[in-house]
């Protein structure tokens, strides 16, 4: 039984200092759940006090014992995939096939990876008559978000613990149930007392508080840009690192001559996938101006194929989205959009046809998007896809870049060369060629206002390590 009224601080499950607690409510069914504790600034500094004195041990231990240890976590981890994934699926929305294998099988995937890491990675490198020397930054802050909970969740805790970190974990108050079953999870696999804390709590109180305080060397967050930067103000006094993965309006620049078709049909599966909730979704289509039409009856096709229903019913492709909160933002758009003069093809303002309760959303496709519009500047972090016209390839690479945004970037081209042309102009931290998806050994993360600093495979471990230079250390 998940323990959801206490925090696992310094090796054990504790009572918050003050009680107070929220409603956890199942976005398919409008429904409050159960009750989950919220912590304070109290509760923090109870975990960064456990944090700091098990790093004085933690940062001492070897390669080989923390190899052992992250190799126990996923033992004991891939015992409670599907537990992870009905919890997923319940507390944000996601289909439960989808929850299981994607949502709960990312976190496995990046446990997997770092373990791969530590096992080759250098941490000590001559250079001239010094040695460099790789060592774990601190005590760490790690913010998460709702939408892919375990995915964040593992990409910091998994590199940290690689490192000989300690850290304190605030997950999403709307999915906290799946980061309970993680630290579960790392309790049973042995992880040292005070190396791993989990406070949860809102982020105005518990999140503001691990941003502030002196004895956190560091901040991971994930989240909307707005937070990140309040995040950032509020570390900048300790003058902690501060790694980020924020919002995005990602391209997805088709470009003439390639197989619409296939290059269409996958960059609006794409969108929809996670109910269009994810922060690298390819939410700008952009084509030339002539196939217009015939995008938009490609894109159409599919978005009547995609049915947004119950998580746990047969046959449906994308479940709510995380909360009434989330939904009203996401209607105010869509019907934005109506008002700025696109052409909606599909979808559009309310509920889908047979639903009446829930916080779903109509897949939406919208045709002829001008560049200045909102819904081509804003993140609707929905199933909203916007279609927007380019005159040539020139044109093309001008609308991707033009946004504050950089963390993800599309391209589909008639051939690779083409792709790679076109990618090599895309201000992005990660671009996709040609359908292929990401890979979990190479960096994550954004440019411009989607973040700094890097998650995944060696970039992810090297975000928690400080870099010491000693010299004399070869000298003759």
């Amino acid at each position: 039984m998940v323990n959801r009224m206490q925090f696992y601080i310094d090796g054990a499950w504790v009572d918050p200092v003050v009680k107070k607690s929220t409603a956890v409510v199942n976005p398919a069914t409008e429904e409050a759940m159960y009750e989950v504790a919220l912590g304070s600034k109290a509760d923090v500094d109870k975990a960064v006090a456990a944090a700091k004195r098990a790093f004085a041990t933690f940062s001492q231990t070897s390669r080989e014992e923390r190899v052992a240890l992250l190799s126990k976590v996923i033992e004991v981890y891939k015992g409670r995939l599907k537990e992870i994934g009905a919890a997923v699926s319940d507390e944000m929305g996601a289909p439960l096939p989808m929850a299981e294998k994607l949502q709960a099988g990312a976190g496995l995937g990046h446990l997997m990876t770092t373990l791969d890491v530590l096992k080759n990675y250098h941490f000590e490198e001559p250079v001239g008559t010094a040695m460099v020397l790789r060592e774990p930054i601190g005590v760490v802050g790690m913010i998460t978000p709702w939408n892919w909970p375990l995915n964040q969740i593992a990409c910091k805790v998994a590199p940290a613990l690689a490192a000989g970190c300690t850290m304190i974990l605030k997950p999403s108050e709307f999915t906290p149930t799946s980061a309970l079953i993680f630290a579960e999870i790392l309790h049973e696999a042995g992880v040292p007392k005070g190396v791993f804390n989990l406070v949860n709590g809102l982020g105005p109180e518990v999140g503001a508080a691990m941003s502030e305080h002196p004895d956190i060397d560091m901040i991971s967050f994930t989240g909307s840009t707005r937070a990140g930067i309040d995040v950032a103000k509020r570390a900048a006094p300790t003058v902690k690192r501060v790694s980020q993965e924020l919002g995005g309006k990602s391209p997805n620049v088709i470009l003439e001559g390639a197989d619409l078709t296939k290059a269409v049909t996958g960059g609006v599966l794409h969108m929809f996938n996670n109910s269009g909730q994810s922060c690298n979704a390819p939410s700008r289509m952009i084509v030339p101006l002539s196939k217009m039409k015939e995008v938009a009856a490609i894109a159409k096709a599919v978005a009547d194929k995609t049915k947004a229903g119950d998580p746990r019913a047969e046959g449906t492709t994308i479940g709510p989205v995380v909360n009434r909160g989330q939904w009203d933002k996401i209607q105010g758009l869509i019907k934005k959009g109506i008002d700025e003069g696109a052409t909606l093809v599909a979808g559009g303002p309310g509920l889908p046809e047979g639903v009446n309760k829930g916080f779903y959303v109509r897949p939406t496709i919208f045709a002829d998007v001008t560049p200045d519009m909102t819904i081509a500047r804003e993140e609707i972090f929905g199933p909203v896809l916007t279609i927007i016209g380019a005159k040539d390839e020139a044109d093309a690479v001008k609308i991707a870049n033009d946004t504050p945004y950089g963390l993800a970037g599309y391209v589909y081209g008639p051939s690779v060369e083409d792709a790679k042309r076109v990618g090599r102009q895309i201000r992005a931290g990660n671009v996709n060629l040609q359908g292929v998806p990401n890979d979990r050994t190479a960096p994550f993360g954004g440019y411009k206002q989607s973040g700094n600093g890097r998650e995944w495979g060696k970039f992810g471990l090297e975000d928690f390590l400080e870099v010491k230079a000693v010299a004399g250390f070869n000298a003759a």
